[in-house]
């Protein structure tokens, strides 16, 4: 791996950069929050050669989510599974959008 193949991973959203430690400080939270929503499993983190978890940006951002929602009130388990239910539809609404905009370009009766 060169250097410019480890510098291109700090873009990636999905490369577990982040130990424990950090991860917990960078949200506001207590890595038994992190643990406790692992084992809701909203996040699974990867684990390194040593077997220390290891979160992603994009892990980070989920955590923190459902950091709001436990800090409003809401249980963890709850707040995990609104969590989830919040990803899909943002995913099938992202999805819905390629579809339409695939339709609409191969529409030849729609103005642009």
């Amino acid at each position: 791996m060169t250097a410019d193949d480890s510098l291109g991973r700090l873009d990636d959203d999905d490369y577990p950069a982040y130990t424990m430690g950090r991860a917990a400080e960078m949200i506001g939270a207590t890595p038994g929050f992190l643990r406790a929503i692992g084992e809701a499993r909203l996040i699974t983190p990867l684990r390194s050669d040593g077997g220390h978890r290891r979160y992603s940006r994009y892990q980070l951002r989920i955590a923190a989510r459902a950091r709001e929602l436990v800090d409003q009130g809401t249980p963890i388990e709850a707040a995990c599974r609104i969590v989830i239910l919040e990803d899909q539809l943002e995913e099938a609404q992202r999805i819905n959008a390629q579809y339409r905009r695939a339709a609409e370009s191969s529409d030849p009766t729609t103005t642009a």
